[in-house]
C-alpha cells in the first residue's frame, strides 16, 4: 500500500505551483498595458543621452535656440530627385542637351570623365569607344568558337559609341544609360556617383566629336594651323 505524503506538503506544492505561474502572468500583463512612467533601464544606451529638446534654449548659439535652420544646400530625405536634370538627365520631359548648371564643362571635368570611362566603360566599349574593349573581344571570340558558348551563355556585341544612332543621343540620355543601363548593359548608378556619371557622359560626347568633327567645328583661329599640320 502506497502512503500519501502529509497534507501540508500537498498544500505547499499547490501554492508553489501557483506562485510559479504568477511571474509570467505579471510580465505578460505589464507588456500589454501602456504606462506613462519611464521604463526601467538596465542599460542606458542612448535613452538618456545629453541633448537639447525641440523649442528649448541652447546657450551654445548666439540666438539661444536649440533648433537650427537647415544648412545651405541641404536636401530633405526623399527629395533628392526633384532636380530631374541632375538626377535623370531630363528637362521638360525630354533628354537634356546640356549638363546641369552646377557642372560647367571644363578641362578638369572631361579629364575626370575620361578616367572614369577608362575604368568602367572601356572594358567593353574600348578606349576609343568603338566597342572593341578587351572583355567584349574575348566574349565574342568565345561565342564564335567551334565548341559554342559554355553552359548556354550568351553575349551581345558591345555598341560602338560612334554608331550614328548613339552619336545622336543627347548627353542627358547618355547619363541616364550610365545610370540605369540599357538592353543587356547594366547600370552603374550604384557604383559611380552622380557627378562622375555626368563627367563620363560629357567625355563620351567629346569622344564622339573627336571622331566625327568637321572643320566648321574648329575655331577659326585654329583652322589654318590644323590645315598646315594635316598637309
Amino acid at each position: 500500500m502506497i502512503s500519501l505524503p502529509p497534507r501540508w506538503m500537498l498544500f505547499a506544492g499547490v501554492l508553489a505551483t501557483l506562485a510559479l505561474a504568477v511571474p509570467p502572468f505579471v510580465i505578460a500583463r505589464v507588456r500589454a498595458t501602456p504606462d506613462s512612467n519611464r521604463a526601467v533601464h538596465l542599460f542606458f544606451d542612448m535613452d538618456f543621452q545629453p541633448k537639447f529638446r525641440p523649442q528649448s534654449a541652447n546657450p551654445l548659439f548666439a540666438d539661444g535656440r536649440a533648433q537650427r535652420t537647415a544648412v545651405a544646400g541641404t536636401v530633405a530625405r526623399g527629395e533628392a530627385g526633384l532636380d530631374t536634370h541632375l538626377s535623370e538627365g531630363v528637362v521638360g520631359g525630354k533628354w537634356a542637351d546640356t549638363l546641369p548648371a552646377s557642372m560647367p564643362v571644363t578641362r578638369e571635368l572631361l579629364e575626370r570623365g575620361q578616367g572614369r570611362f577608362n575604368i568602367y566603360c572601356s572594358a567593353c566599349h574600348g578606349y576609343g569607344g568603338y566597342g572593341d574593349g578587351t572583355v567584349n573581344v574575348r566574349a565574342m571570340t568565345l561565342m564564335s568558337s567551334s565548341d559554342g558558348p559554355a553552359n548556354g551563355t550568351s553575349w551581345v556585341q558591345a555598341k560602338s559609341l560612334h554608331d550614328p544612332i548613339v552619336r545622336d543621343h543627347a548627353v542627358g540620355m547618355i547619363f541616364n544609360v550610365a545610370t540605369n543601363g540599357i538592353r543587356t548593359m547594366s547600370g552603374y548608378g550604384a557604383q559611380i556617383d552622380v557627378a562622375d556619371r555626368w563627367a563620363i557622359a560629357a567625355y563620351v560626347k567629346t569622344l564622339q566629336l573627336s571622331q566625327n568633327a568637321s572643320m566648321q567645328s574648329v575655331p577659326p583661329e585654329l583652322r589654318d594651323r590644323i590645315k598646315k599640320e594635316v598637309k
